[in-house]
């Protein structure tokens, strides 16, 4: 178990690079069940989440292993081998389940390897109901039966193309569907499919791997089923939930920073969130300057109304970055309001900000009006979930004075070696081990 301890206070300058899609990495991991043959995985962010998922694999049979860094400083090259050759079993334990959200990503690839999985209720982030109907809807629609007996039973003679319309646009139930589907028989329509760029580099690996998949990176995916799956060498698309809390964590600190590797298009919508509370950014190519110098002022809505920052599912601004916007909105001259429609849960952690001195109302469990700038000062912090924690050191490296932060696990199973490449910014920030 760590803490980070957090002198704040101080701006930070250089350079730092994306790391490869937590969001993405996930699913493709899980993919890699839909084949006998080697699938090889690049820009894998090392993270906890990365490494949960590949002891599940290893549980039931599967090799997982990353490939050894080139130089021996480097503590990950981000490449990873798998190989789901011999199978032991389709049954998820209890335990490994519990350590994460995506151990659900596992029901639609075993499901169409092997015809049957046994999987308990997945763990995660402490951000509200999670809802989980979406995806079994989406896999009795292509033929599968579900029981419900403390774990999640599926079973199938057959899965056979359908048309499908998902109730909610759900990421993970999305990817679920499409596991299931590319080795199903006869062609699969998923209608109001998530389409967000994670997603977007599933179904490419999939492609890679020999699936049939057209309408990539819209709401109508087309899935033509084949017989069977053969290995791909794949490489994940950046981070850009990353890149925002970056672009976050150099406004507030008064910091010029320049991100690499990034994908200015995934960041359309969060340039005009940004661009509300008067922050700006330059792209060259893949490299992204947040300068050091904004006005960090809020720009009102037509009629001088006070504007509002919500989340909504791709291209909309994305729900995992409404945590990090608060704490910036705190840093701002004017009011804002920062709505969170998909999680009742999500907002509960800015009573630590109102701790620290930030002048927020908490309207509901989904709308927070945020009143700025104010005066942050240290304190004692415990991360509820990956995003929330990060706005906790986002808002850390801000205030004035030293702040701790406990259940760091929460935000390392998100972000690669954060301490590390904070203290290459400048950052007073280290990872100590608490006693017991």
């Amino acid at each position: 178990m760590y803490k980070y301890i957090i002198d704040g206070g101080f701006p930070l300058n250089g350079t730092i690079r994306a790391s490869g899609n937590k969001n993405a990495a996930l699913p493709c991991i899980a993919a890699t069940l839909l084949t006998e043959d080697e699938v090889i995985l690049r820009n894998v962010p090392e993270i906890e989440d990365v490494h949960v998922m590949a002891e599940i694999l290893r549980s039931i049979g599967a090799a997982a292993a990353p490939e050894s860094p080139s130089s021996p400083e480097a503590e990950s090259n981000g490449v990873w081998r798998f190989c789901a050759r011999g199978l032991a079993t389709s049954d998820i334990s209890p335990e490994m389940a519990s350590k994460i959200r995506a151990s659900i990503l596992f029901a639609g690839p075993l499901l169409a390897r092997t015809g049957s999985v046994t999987l308990p209720p997945p763990g995660g982030d402490v951000i509200g109901r999670r809802r989980l109907d979406t995806h079994f809807l989406a896999l009795e629609g292509l033929g599968a039966q579900v029981k419900t007996e403390g774990a999640f039973i599926l079973h199938t003679n057959k899965l056979v193309g359908e048309e499908l319309f998902l109730d909610e646009a759900s990421v993970t139930a999305t990817e679920n569907a499409i596991m299931a589907a590319v080795t199903a028989e006869g062609e699969t329509v998923i209608e109001n499919a998530a389409s967000e760029p994670h997603v977007q580099d599933l179904c490419n690996l999939l492609n890679a791997m020999g699936a049939r998949i057209s309408g990539i990176g819209s709401n109508i995916l087309r899935i033509t089923g084949v017989e069977r799956l053969h290995g791909a060498d794949y490489t994940l698309g950046a981070d850009f939930m990353e890149v925002g809390s970056f672009i976050g964590l150099a406004a507030v600190t008064r910091s010029d920073l320049t991100i690499q590797q990034v994908d200015p298009k995934q960041l359309r919508m969060i340039r005009l969130a940004f661009a509300k509370l008067g922050i700006r950014w330059d792209t060259h190519g893949t490299d992204l300057h947040v300068p050091a110098r904004q006005a960090l002022r809020v720009v009102p809505d037509l009629g001088g109304m006070i504007p509002k920052i919500d989340d909504s599912p791709w291209p909309g601004f994305p729900p995992d970055l409404t945590s990090i916007m608060t704490v910036v909105a705190t840093q701002v001259d004017g009011t804002v309001l920062i709505h969170e429609k998909m999680f009742e849960s999500r907002m509960f952690f800015v009573d630590k900000l109102i701790g620290m001195g930030a002048r927020i109302v908490l309207c509901d469990p989904h709308r927070a009006v945020v009143s700025g700038p104010a005066r942050l000062s240290g304190s004692t912090l415990t991360s509820p979930d990956v995003r929330a924690g990060m706005a906790m050191v986002i808002a850390a490296l801000c205030a004035e004075g030293q702040s701790v932060i406990r259940n760091v696990y929460q935000i390392e199973r998100g972000y690669e070696h954060l301490t590390r490449r904070l203290r290459a910014l400048g950052a007073r920030i280290e990872r100590v081990t608490v006693a017991d």
